[in-house]
Formats: C-alpha cells, structure tokens, sequence
C-alpha cells in the first residue's frame, strides 16, 4: 500500500493530529478508563465529586497516550520489519519521530499535573507509574515477562483511582491490581500468538517464541483464572451486592467465548478477541460493579 493509499484513510482528514490520534489508538481510552473508575467507586463507596472524576480521567487519558506515544516511537524499527505493523505512522513516514516525543512530553506533563490536582500520594507515585507504563515497551527485548509487564501497567490503574479518592493503598486496591494485571497480560498472551514467528526471527521475547501457541493459550486461560478469583474476592471484601457478581459471572462467559475464538493453528480471530470483546468486559464489569455500589 502506497503513503498516498494511506494519507486516504478517514482519519487523515484530520491532518497530522488525525494521524497521531489513530497511531496510539486513542479511541480505545474507552476501554482502559473503567479500570480507574473501578477503584474510583470502591474507594469513595460510591460517586466522589465531579472534580476527582474530571482529574481522574484526564490523568487516565494522559497516562495511556503516554504509554501508547512511547511504545510506537521505541519500537518504530521493529514495527517496520513487521508486516501486521509496517503501516503504522511512523514506519509508514507519515509522521516524525519529534511528533511522537512532543506528544509524549505533553502526555507526561498533562498526566503528572493532574496527579497534582488529585492528592500528595497520587502526585508522588506519578514518575514510577509513567516509568512503569514507558519501559514496558523495552521488556520483549529482554524477557518473556514482557506481557504481566504490560499488565502491571494497566493493573495499576485502579490502584491509582483508589489513591486518588482515599489518598492511600489498601488491600482491596491491591487484589484489584492483580485482577486487572492478570486480565490484561491473558489477552496479550493472546494476541502475541500472531507474531510468534516474527519474534523468534527477530530475537524478540515472549512466551509463544519460548514455548509456542499452544502453552501461551494455556497460559493466557490460567490468567483469566485468576481475574475471575480476583474479582470475586473483591466483591466479598467490599460487601458488594448480587448485582456485582452477576456482573463477573457474564464477564467469564465473555473470557470464555474469547478464548473460543483461537486456538494454536487458527489465530484468524485474535483481533476480535482482543479488542471487541475485551471491551465489552471491561464495561461490563464497570458498569455492574457501578450499579452494586450505587444501588446498596
């Protein structure tokens, strides 16, 4: 496809800000803010005020442009040599490496002053949460661990919704970091399966180059597990109502019928699995852990 063929997407209409708003997917921010918002209501038991609710998602906002601004422009050699990623706007030269790192600089800035607008605590862990979500983009290049790397980084956003209500971390903040962590590095797990012979090519680490499709399936099922677990102990903890484990319940028939959806030979879903429905898990969850909370 030529950079004419490119420039034609709808998106481009936009001009450079279109561009750089499809490279970090921005759209997807729908689906990483109730992770934040899930330990938002449990810590305040309910809805805080507009205020914390606004910082929040601009920090959330930030954090996750950040993390995707700095992985497109770290891995923009390896996204050339791969043909599922070639496309992307800066192996394509549809945008300058300097774009990439402004944005990522006004990323940062935008997600360390909301930190600041929220509490001490919030604003003190700001640098290691974005040094966390920055350097996980250098991990497949030296572990296999690279993928409950990049679920510690979304993991952590609940803990940071929890500290930026109560300014503190409890357990129950915790556990919901692990739920969210082991969910996230499933799916990756997943969705690595499709760059298995890339990776091994070139000396990139994960855990289907190491071991195969076959035990990174099997792996990604053990992490659900855990989320599944994870999310139950929560509730209990909390005291949270029938509706929050209804609420679970759909959201491991849609972890079921994800994992329905691949196998080791047939990967042709994977980006079904990935986006689709791990959205609608993540909404689900939100959204039934949302009503417990407010209807107790």
């Amino acid at each position: 496809m030529s950079n004419q063929a490119k420039l034609d997407k709808p998106w481009s209409r936009m001009g450079k800000i279109g561009v750089l708003l499809d490279s970090i997917r921005f759209e997807h921010s729908v689906f990483a803010l109730p992770f934040a918002y899930l330990g938002m209501m449990m810590a305040a038991d309910g809805l805080p005020n507009l205020d914390k609710i606004f910082w929040i998602t601009v920090a959330m906002v930030a954090a996750r442009t950040l993390a995707m601004g700095a992985n497109r422009y770290i891995d923009k050699d390896i996204d050339a040599k791969n043909p599922r990623t070639a496309a992307r706007a800066l192996p394509a030269d549809l945008m300058k490496p300097s774009d990439m790192i402004i944005m990522c600089a006004v990323s940062l800035s935008i997600f360390m002053f909301s930190a600041f607008m929220l509490n001490s605590l919030a604003f003190a862990l700001s640098p290691i949460a974005a040094l966390v979500i920055v350097l996980y983009s250098y991990s497949k290049r030296f572990t296999w661990l690279s993928h409950f790397w990049l679920g510690l980084s979304d993991g952590i956003a609940p803990v940071g919704g929890w500290i930026a209500v109560s300014n503190t971390i409890t357990i129950e903040s915790i556990i919901l970091c692990i739920s969210v962590s082991s969910w996230i590095a499933g799916f990756d797990l997943i969705y690595q399966c499709m760059d298995r012979e890339f990776d091994i090519q070139n000396d990139l680490k994960s855990v289907p180059a190491r071991w195969g499709n076959s035990v990174s399936l099997t792996l990604a099922k053990i992490m659900h597990v855990v989320t599944v677990v994870t999310l139950l102990i929560v509730g209990w903890i909390h005291g949270l109502s029938l509706i929050y484990f209804v609420g679970v319940a759909i959201a491991s028939l849609l972890l079921v019928y994800e994992h329905s959806l691949v196998t080791a030979n047939d990967l042709t879903r994977v980006t079904l699995a990935f986006f689709k429905v791990n959205g609608y898990i993540a909404l689900t969850v939100f959204a039934f852990t949302a009503a417990a909370i407010l209807l107790n």
